[in-house]
């Protein structure tokens, strides 16, 4: 595949994009306020340390992990996390949505999910395949089986062939659908949370940044916005900085309680049973 420029394009599927080739230099700019919540900073530094001394592992006979599972909330730093491996690592991110690999057609689901596989053994990378649920469901869920079922052996199959010189990544928001012989496939599991009051705080503070505010606004907009992904609370002080701009006045709580009236954000309760 030629390197074309910021987003080159991997084989099509459906008439639509199945993946988007990211360079290092761009996964670094998108993660420029991410916040990993405790645990998950933890094991993305342990993760990163192993890859790092990977020789010392080996004259152990330690296997290098080298699949990581994320699951939690939507809005919850699961994509921009893989940018950060990606961007840490120095090495291109391809971005995967698997409902766009599924095809009506016999067989041809799991031809394109081979492709993608096949491309990640020969060039290295990070692959990171979103809504991960959309072909790893179990088998015995009783939709579409055999055809599902024919996907996830393909899928489990391209797995266990895995090579060690790219990094596999997935993200599903309905981690208890998908498939019990998947799971055994990770090394490596991220769970994703909601931001506590401390992470909420932190993330609006680097979103708020050098801009003008009045004092007390980082605290009320960390109070106003708990229970908001950190997705819905970069929209939320985004727009609340465009009020402020338009009125040529700081930033201030008022522009903060209007923006999250405007924006009205889903509960995560009710998105998980649409």
């Amino acid at each position: 595949m030629a390197k074309t420029g910021a987003s080159t394009k991997l084989p099509r599927s459906k008439g639509t994009d199945m993946a988007t080739f990211y360079e290092a230099k761009e996964c670094a700019r998108k993660v420029k306020y991410l916040v990993l919540q405790g645990q998950n900073r933890r094991i993305v530094d342990e993760f990163m340390t192993i890859l790092e001394r990977r020789e010392e592992f080996e004259q152990h006979g330690v296997p290098i992990p080298n699949k990581i599972v994320m699951y939690g909330p939507p809005g919850t730093g699961k994509t921009l996390t893989a940018f950060y491996v990606a961007a840490s690592l120095e090495l291109p991110l391809i971005v995967v949505r698997l409902d766009s690999l599924i095809h009506s057609h016999l067989g041809e689901t799991g031809s394109n999910i081979r492709k993608i596989f096949d491309y990640a053994r020969a060039v290295p990378c990070v692959l990171f395949l979103d809504e991960f649920d959309a072909v790893a469901r179990t088998r015995e869920s009783g939709d579409e089986v055999k055809e599902m079922a024919r996907a996830v052996n393909t899928l489990l199959q391209c797995l266990d062939e895995f090579g060690e010189s790219s990094l596999f990544m997935a993200a599903t928001n309905l981690e208890t659908e998908l498939d019990p012989a998947i799971w055994r496939r990770f090394d490596t599991r991220m769970t994703y949370d909601l931001p506590a009051a401390s992470e909420r705080e932190h993330y609006i503070r680097l979103l708020i940044g050098d801009f003008d505010c009045e004092a007390s606004v980082e605290q009320e907009s960390c109070r106003l916005l708990d229970g908001c992904s950190f997705a819905d609370i970069e929209q939320i002080v985004l727009k609340a900085k465009r009020k402020a701009i338009i009125e040529r006045q700081p930033l201030c709580g008022s522009h903060i309680r209007l923006s999250h009236e405007e924006y009205a954000p889903v509960p995560i309760s009710i998105m998980s049973h649409s």
